[in-house]
């Protein structure tokens, strides 16, 4: 049985090392985990699931078949530099925005098994949609590895290095659009004087059955038209939507998104 290290223990690899933990058949033997920013939190991780942290994640390099980096961009060249002449046949993956195989692939030695997963948070529950792409020169246990991490934390997705460049935004950043959504829709409803709580169970509740409805039509076009008569009060709110470029401003925010991920910054 395989053992992982995870390099950074924040939100995103507690998500994704908890579901690798939950899973009815146990993937990793050992889970390493090590973070420089707080013992403390290592400690309480180590308390609450069945992880091993390391204060000096060199140490372990040698005993396992996987690196996981879960720092920001930003960290990542030092750790390279660090890692690179401690590879032997591991493969390193990187869960930071903008850093993909061909990045790794220039700071690690030849012929290294690199990996690019980007989750989003929904990992935590299992729900996370995350596109992937590998480098050029995993083998095939590798592949599957890499693969059974990534049904473990939701719905995946392998696509090009330069698209899931592209797509960050849509599957990584857009969840919080959604939340932002869900808050504005929330202070439009307590301005008609129900309670944040009220606002809050309306809201949740109408956008977890529009989107079950859609992950059961799978139609967003004949659901949105369904719900607007020609001429009626939704088409009135779609029309407003479209007069402030509702679109245009979707489109822009996912460009500032992408363009901070590719300048790889925090």
């Amino acid at each position: 049985m395989s053992n992982i290290l995870f390099i950074g223990a924040g939100r995103m690899a507690e998500a994704m090392f908890s579901r690798l933990l939950a899973q009815p058949k146990r993937l990793f033997k050992t889970i390493y985990i090590s973070n420089n920013t707080s013992k403390t939190h290592l400690a309480h991780l180590a308390e609450r699931y069945d992880v091993q942290p390391v204060t000096n994640w060199t140490d372990v390099v040698d005993d396992v078949d996987a690196i996981i980096l879960a720092t920001p961009p930003s960290t990542q060249p030092e750790q390279l530099r660090t890692l690179s002449p401690l590879i032997r046949n591991q493969i390193i993956i990187t869960i930071a925005a903008g850093i993909g195989p061909s990045i790794l692939e220039n700071h690690l030695p030849e012929g290294t098994a690199t990996a690019w997963i980007m989750p989003n948070t929904a990992a935590e529950i299992g729900a996370s949609m995350s596109l992937y792409t590998f480098g050029k020169h995993v083998n095939a246990s590798q592949k599957t590895l890499t693969e059974n991490i990534l049904a473990a934390i939701g719905t995946y997705e392998e696509l090009p290095e330069e698209a899931i460049h592209n797509l960050t935004a849509l599957t990584g950043s857009a969840p919080a659009f959604v939340y932002e959504f869900v808050l504005q829709l929330e202070n439009a409803a307590t301005s008609y004087g129900i309670s944040p709580t009220q606002a809050r169970k309306l809201v949740v509740a109408m956008l977890h059955g529009s989107a079950s409805l859609l992950a059961k039509t799978n139609d967003p076009v004949a659901l949105r038209d369904a719900v607007t008569t020609p001429g009626g009060a939704t088409a009135a709110g779609l029309q407003s939507l479209a007069d402030h470029q509702f679109g245009d401003m979707l489109t822009k925010a996912i460009e500032a998104v992408n363009a901070h991920a590719k300048a790889r910054k925090n």
